[in-house]
């Protein structure tokens, strides 16, 4: 700092010198630098004109290319759009004159139509006075006709629609007869299949039981002790027991006889225990009796659960094992009704299987289906209700309860189930030996049938065989046809179930025959 604020005079000569020539020396190379820069400027200046020229150049060539395409595209498709004018105008100028020439034919059928308008009206007019004409001759003739024959117009045509019905009848007979054979092909093969397996398959024992007991006395001396003095002992029996003690001629027996099987078996398992035990008087009467009903309720109970094990019905009620052991002491037409159950269940079973529904199911219903019968002596009204109404109240399957309610038809069928436990209960009781009814009632039955087809028109004679299963019918062949027979043994088919009840089914026959006698002289 001093020193620059020392007078300038006083700094060296020498260093002003150098101090100068350094500013001159480097404004001098300023200014050259600055020369070389701009003539370096001007150079990159030029040759970015020159090269914006160019580019500008090949731009404007470009542009021009691409606008002569563009005019050359635009052009072709002016041309093609002519072409299609062109085209369009001529389809069009086709088209007009297509249109021209329908619009003349169309006239010229309109014009045809009314002609031929007037001329169906004239046809008309005419076939309007030939149908008048046509009428009065109809008329006239009807008449004369009428006048000929006899007989009336209303008569006449109730002769024509009786013969028209007849004819349709015996049209509708056939084509029935043959769908019936085309039905019958299929069905009755399987069906009898399906019965001839479920017969084959299960064969019961069978034991049959009388409607009154026997009791074996050891000498004809023991029938005085039976009645007692002043008949006090026989009196005690039969009013422990309500079964009535018939003592007559037969040698060395005793007859038991009363409705209910149970109190009959009560009564002669105590006889024969009172008669081995020797000792006969109303006391011990009114003590073995008590004790053999006992006995006798624990041996049903059992009969009853060793049926439902038999059958595989699980959950049975205890009441309703009860009344099935009752069973074993009941016939029906002198066929032990627990048996018969046994087999109308196995028999429902198997065919169950066959068709693919409910075994356990269909067994349980045939098991029970006649479970009324242990109570109908006791309770009014049929066996079959009376079996439904307690299969309800002890908690039974409700299609088991249905079931139980329709096999005798008391109820409509619903259900396979039903048909099935009809089935098996038709077949348990129609098998030979199983059923054994009296001669009254059997003669009775096949007089019947004889009446019932005899009661139709064209028939000659009736035969009820085969033990009433097969009805036999000769017609009068100048009376029926054979078109007729079909619906002949139909009508007597729907008679007999209306009007009789069997077991089983009953098969109706109608045979016509045409004879041709001639003498050879």
């Amino acid at each position: 700092m001093e020193i620059l604020n020392q007078p300038v005079l006083l700094l060296p000569f020498g260093l002003l010198l150098g101090v100068i020539g350094g500013f001159l020396l480097r404004k001098r190379f300023v200014e050259n630098h600055r020369a070389n820069i701009e003539n370096q400027g001007k150079q990159l200046i030029e040759n970015a004109i020159s090269e914006a020229e160019r580019i500008k150049k090949d731009a404007v060539l470009h542009s021009k290319e691409v606008v002569y395409q563009l005019k050359q595209a635009v052009e072709e498709e002016i041309r093609v759009d002519k072409d299609d004018l062109k085209d369009e105008r001529r389809q069009l100028s086709e088209k007009k004159e297509q249109l021209k020439r329908e619009t003349e034919n169309l006239a010229k059928r309109q014009d045809d139509i009314q002609k031929g308008e007037a001329s169906l009206r004239q046809q008309e007019e005419g076939l309007q006075k030939k149908n008048n004409e046509v009428e009065q001759l109809l008329l006239r003739q009807r008449n004369e006709l009428e006048k000929i024959a006899g007989i009336g117009r209303e008569e006449a045509k109730k002769l024509l629609m009786d013969s028209m019905e007849s004819e349709a009848r015996m049209q509708a007979a056939k084509k029935l007869a043959r769908i019936e054979n085309e039905m019958k092909m299929e069905a009755d093969k399987k069906g009898k299949n399906i019965l001839a397996l479920a017969i084959s398959r299960y064969a019961g024992d069978y034991v049959a039981d009388k409607t009154v007991s026997m009791v074996p006395l050891p000498n004809d001396e023991m029938k005085g002790r039976i009645i007692g003095r002043e008949g006090r002992n026989i009196r005690a029996i039969e009013a422990a027991t309500g079964i009535d003690i018939i003592i007559d001629d037969t040698p060395e027996a005793v007859i038991l006889s009363g409705f209910n099987p149970v109190r009959r078996e009560v009564a002669r398992l105590a006889l024969l225990q009172l008669i081995n035990d020797g000792r006969i008087h109303p006391a011990r009467i009114e003590e073995v009796v008590a004790k053999v009903t006992k006995e006798l309720e624990v041996t049903m109970r059992e009969a009853g659960e060793q049926a439902t094990f038999d059958v595989g019905a699980h959950g049975v009620h205890v009441e309703l094992i009860n009344l099935l052991g009752r069973l074993k002491y009941r016939t029906s037409y002198g066929q032990n009704v627990l048996q018969h159950s046994l087999e109308v269940a196995f028999l429902c079973g198997i065919m169950a299987a066959e068709l693919g529904i409910d075994v356990k199911m269909a067994k349980r219903a045939g098991l029970l289906h006649d479970i009324g019968k242990a109570v109908d002596h006791e309770v009014e009204g049929s066996h079959a209700i009376i079996g439904r109404d307690l299969a309800k109240k002890y908690g039974e399957p409700e299609e088991v309860v249905y079931a139980i309610g329709a096999h005798h038809e008391d109820l409509p069928p619903q259900s396979v189930l039903d048909i099935l436990v009809q089935s098996a209960d038709a077949l348990s009781g129609a098998r030979p030996g199983a059923r054994k009814e009296m001669l009254q009632t059997y003669v009775k039955r096949l007089e019947d049938l004889e009446n019932i087809a005899n009661s139709f028109e064209g028939v000659e004679k009736s035969y009820a065989i085969q033990a009433g299963r097969d009805l036999r019918i000769i017609v009068d062949s100048k009376k029926i046809q054979d078109a007729e027979a079909i619906l002949l043994s139909q009508d007597i088919a729907k008679s007999i179930e209306a009007q009789l009840t069997y077991p089983g089914q009953i098969r109706v026959t109608v045979i016509r025959e045409t004879r041709a006698v001639e003498f050879a002289r």
